[in-house]
């Protein structure tokens, strides 16, 4: 079968023909995967910016039908149409009986290698590997969607949708009128920006360096819209500008970057008692600097893995709120992509061409 491999150290990532994956064990599912948007997460996994053992099948975000169940598994039968989450917990921790999934320690850190190639085993990457035709997931990662929505749209809730909507309404906990500033407008910070929207947040502030981005940044949520600086002065004139809208500093702001300038500009933003909520992924041993001092004032940076979601939960409710027209997401879908045509694909979205490029197969 065909799917995206990355394979030792120095070397891209390529399209392959040869994938084998085994077949479902008890509490697991086999998905034929039909649609699996291309995030800066696994661009990021190529270029090293985020540390993980090869070789790997790439991809994390992905929609498809159940091909087979293992043992004990009820909840999706052969035929379902699913939207994939990439948090395989157990279920059984302390945190997930707390109700906290993206902190169960049995799912962070330990890849399984269900596909081979040859006589080589390859990792799955985010326990998904939605970037082949078939993968294997616990029964936990396999949420069923209604057949109405279309695959290539589905896909998207499992990490865009559920990571940046998930930061605002489950991690912020944005309240009704409530001000927020979003720091780059990719795939994450459109769902962030309706996620502020849904949360009924007002004047909802979004930046970017690409003024082209307007626009959709305003259908999914923004009421309004900031050029961010050029130049030696960047910082100070984007700060300048967004505190025309808010002289008192917002009570949420939202780095969706992945950059260190951008995390103290989140800081400097917040209004008393605000609270910055860090989203990009810089590099693994990037280090950010604030001043502390402008902490003192009930002020807070928050981590947020995976939008704090509770995927089954979380991936029904955004179905819900989809087929009510309150969640867009057809909308995200810049361009759809053949798995045959990932470079093109990866290369669109280096260039910033892309809120999401779907693979299809």
């Amino acid at each position: 079968m065909r799917g995206v491999v990355l394979d030792g150290a120095g070397a891209g990532a390529r399209v392959v023909g040869d994938l084998d994956v085994r077949d479902p064990g008890p509490g697991e599912v086999a998905v034929g995967i039909r649609a699996a948007g291309l995030c800066h997460s696994d661009l990021s996994v190529v270029d090293g910016t985020i540390p993980f053992p090869r070789p790997v099948v790439l991809g994390h975000e992905g929609a498809g039908v159940v091909e087979a169940v293992g043992e004990g598994v009820r909840h999706v039968a052969p035929g379902d149409h699913v939207a994939l989450s990439t948090i395989a917990n157990c279920g059984a921790c302390p945190e997930c009986a707390r109700g906290r999934p993206t902190m169960c320690r049995r799912a962070i850190g330990r890849p399984a290698k269900p596909f081979r190639r040859g006589g080589e085993e390859l990792y799955a990457f985010a326990a998904t590997s939605a970037f082949a035709e078939r993968t294997v997931v616990r029964a936990v990662q396999a949420v069923p969607v209604p057949k109405e929505i279309p695959l290539t749209s589905a896909a998207l809730i499992g990490c865009a949708v559920l990571t940046g909507v998930g930061a605002v309404l489950n991690r912020a906990k944005v309240g009704q009128g409530e001000s927020v500033v979003v720091l780059g407008v990719g795939g994450i910070g459109l769902n962030v920006l309706q996620g502020a929207r849904i949360a009924g947040a007002g004047p909802i502030v979004a930046v970017d360096a690409n003024p082209a981005k307007e626009e959709v940044a305003r259908r999914f949520g923004a009421t309004h819209f900031v050029t961010a600086g050029q130049g030696a002065d960047s910082g100070a004139d984007t700060l300048a500008a967004v505190r025309k809208v808010l002289p008192d500093g917002a009570a949420h702001t939202f780095e969706c970057v992945g950059s260190t300038a951008l995390v103290r500009q989140a800081v400097e933003l917040l209004d008393r008692r605000g609270q910055a909520v860090l989203l990009g992924m810089p590099a693994a041993d990037a280090e950010a600097a604030f001043v502390p001092a402008g902490l003192f004032l009930d002020k807070s940076i928050l981590g947020c893995r995976y939008g704090s979601s509770r995927p089954p939960r979380d991936i029904a409710l955004y179905a819900d709120l989809y087929r009510r027209g309150r969640l867009l997401l057809d909308e995200l879908v810049t361009e759809v992509y053949p798995v045959e045509e990932f470079d093109r694909a990866a290369a669109d979205a280096r260039r910033g061409r892309l809120a999401r490029g779907v693979l299809t197969f």
